[in-house]
């Protein structure tokens, strides 16, 4: 989908996992189909794929580290290169079928993997995982992190990427891209909680410390006290207040939310007093560091957990229907959606964009073992196929209002822009209650001799992008105490909730009792 030279195409896709491995033939099939959508004679495949990855491994798993989490992203490997291999091989042979077909087997070599996974992050159960076509295209790759959890732990949280890509064939036309992957707090009544996760991202997602890009500039505190956990967990549902028109939202909470809390643009708001002082040029240094850097274009996709109600559903409530005739098409449910109405009133996800939301909710869906009682039941006892894979038989469930969790968010560079070319979701998958949103673009490049550095850009010059909450220049020391607690929490969990751990302790103790009766005999 490439119009020019000067172009990345653009593929995002964010998923919650269910903390389930995914079934790569069927991920790959439909993978397969939704890059199929935008591909072009002269530009097949996406240059970069990113993958924002929620509830991507148990937490016990996920706490510890990459090497328990490997199995779960080698699948996502496997999946998008055997959609990329498919695709290249039936454009070279011409044609798009409707479906996948099992790849036939040959004598010949399998060509080397058409991705290469760059780099994979993860704070807690989110993930982000870069692929490139050619990884030589990719660098200058930094990282960040956030926990909003209790004790700044990432049960809840967002992880980053900031990357230069410079096209292959013109190295002099490059541009820098903000990648964040996040998975904010759940329940329809929690969002206040939401908007307030998202001013947590602002302010502590840094891709520097602060301390060290501005030495001596802020009081060192080996000690910051923890934010408070905004993660949303254990919090149970509020005793109804009102009667509210089922699908709206509380507008008497967002009010109070914005009195706590003001934003830097409103004239009651303040700046933290170590940074009352701070010249022009550090304040420039402070954004840069920040996802709202002036001269990246950044993306935020994840399970944002927006829905279209702050009540959890009536018995007998009137779910969205996919029947395009029915009067309760979803179509009809998008104007109830949390995340637009918060977004337009400059509650959340100041200066983002969207694209226009026209598929189906993407949450919360039981899983059913047999066609009867299924939303698609018709469909799934005729047959039907979607890319090629049977359908799932599925229902809402009745304790949640379907929504549109699963998004994917964009804010421009100064002086470039992104065209979206496509903004869809997959089927209903057997291994999750969320569909998998996937968003694809074309992001256009400057010439770096000619693109204005950070540091340019502070001299004089008014910023389109500006902070709504001011940079938490203790974030990196949170985060690191944060990660301490986390390592504890995973192992604790792995001895006493997985059969591994349980096979450990077993061991241990065995040797323990062998080796207590051979002193004992000696």
């Amino acid at each position: 989908m490439r119009p020019s030279s000067s172009s990345l195409d653009l593929f995002i896709l964010t998923f919650n996992c269910a903390k389930a491995l995914i079934n790569v033939p069927v991920f790959s099939a439909h993978l397969y189909a939704a890059l199929s959508q935008n591909a072009t004679a002269t530009n097949v495949l996406p240059d970069l794929v990113v993958l924002s990855l929620q509830e991507v491994a148990p937490m016990s798993y996920a706490f510890i580290g990459s090497y328990f989490l490997n199995p779960y992203y080698a699948r996502f490997v496997e999946a998008l290169n055997l959609a990329s291999t498919r695709l290249l091989d039936h454009t070279k042979y011409g044609g798009y079928p409707e479906s996948v077909s099992s790849q036939g087997t040959s004598s010949s070599p399998p060509p080397p993997p058409p991705y290469t996974l760059v780099r994979a992050k993860n704070v807690g159960m989110t993930s982000i995982l870069l692929f490139a076509r050619d990884p030589t295209s990719v660098s200058q790759i930094q990282e960040a992190e956030c926990g909003f959890g209790a004790a700044d732990m990432g049960n809840k949280g967002a992880v980053g990427l900031r990357v230069t890509w410079s096209d292959p064939s013109q190295r002099d036309k490059s541009t820098e891209l903000t990648f964040v992957a996040t998975h904010l707090a759940a329940m329809e009544w929690n969002l206040k909680k939401r908007n307030a996760n998202w001013r947590n991202i602002v302010s502590g997602l840094t891709f520097q410390n602060p301390h060290e890009v501005l030495p001596g500039v802020f009081p060192v505190n080996e000690h910051p006290t923890p934010r408070p956990d905004t993660s949303g967990a254990g919090i149970p549902a509020p005793v109804a207040r009102s009667l509210l028109p089922a699908g709206s939202v509380d507008s008497s909470e967002a009010e109070e939310e914005e009195e706590e809390e003001p934003l830097l643009s409103s004239s009651s708001a303040q700046l933290p007093l170590a940074q009352q002082g701070l010249t022009p040029s550090q304040a420039a240094t402070l954004q840069d560091i920040s996802i709202f850097k002036p001269n990246s274009h950044l993306f935020v996709a994840g399970d944002l957990n927006y829905r279209i109600s702050s009540t959890t559903p009536p018995p007998l409530s009137t779910f969205p229907s996919f029947d395009e005739g029915s009067p309760n098409h979803y179509s009809n449910f998008i104007g109830r959606d949390q995340l637009t109405l918060e977004r337009e009133a400059g509650r959340t996800f100041h200066g983002m964009e969207e694209a226009p939301v026209l598929f189906g909710p993407t949450y919360k869906f039981d899983i059913l073992s047999s066609p009867k009682g299924a939303v698609n039941e018709m469909a799934v006892r005729k047959g039907v196929t979607q890319n090629g894979i049977p359908e799932v038989p599925w229902k809402f469930a009745p304790h949640r209002w379907p929504g549109w969790c699963d998004r994917v968010l964009f804010s421009s560079a100064e002086e470039e822009e992104v065209k979206v070319g496509g903004y869809d979701a997959f089927p209903v998958l057997e291994s999750s209650d969320h569909r998998p949103v996937w968003f694809r673009a074309s992001v256009t490049l400057g010439s770096s001799s000619e693109s204005r550095s950070g540091s340019e850009l502070k001299g004089g010059v008014q910023r389109k992008k500006t902070l709504p909450v001011p940079v938490d220049v203790d974030a990196w020391e949170r985060r690191r105490i944060a990660r301490k607690k986390e390592v504890v929490v995973g192992w604790s969990a792995f001895f006493w909730s997985t059969q591994e751990g349980a096979m450990v302790l077993g061991s241990i103790l065995l040797i323990c009792l062998g080796g207590w009766w051979a002193v004992r005999g000696w």
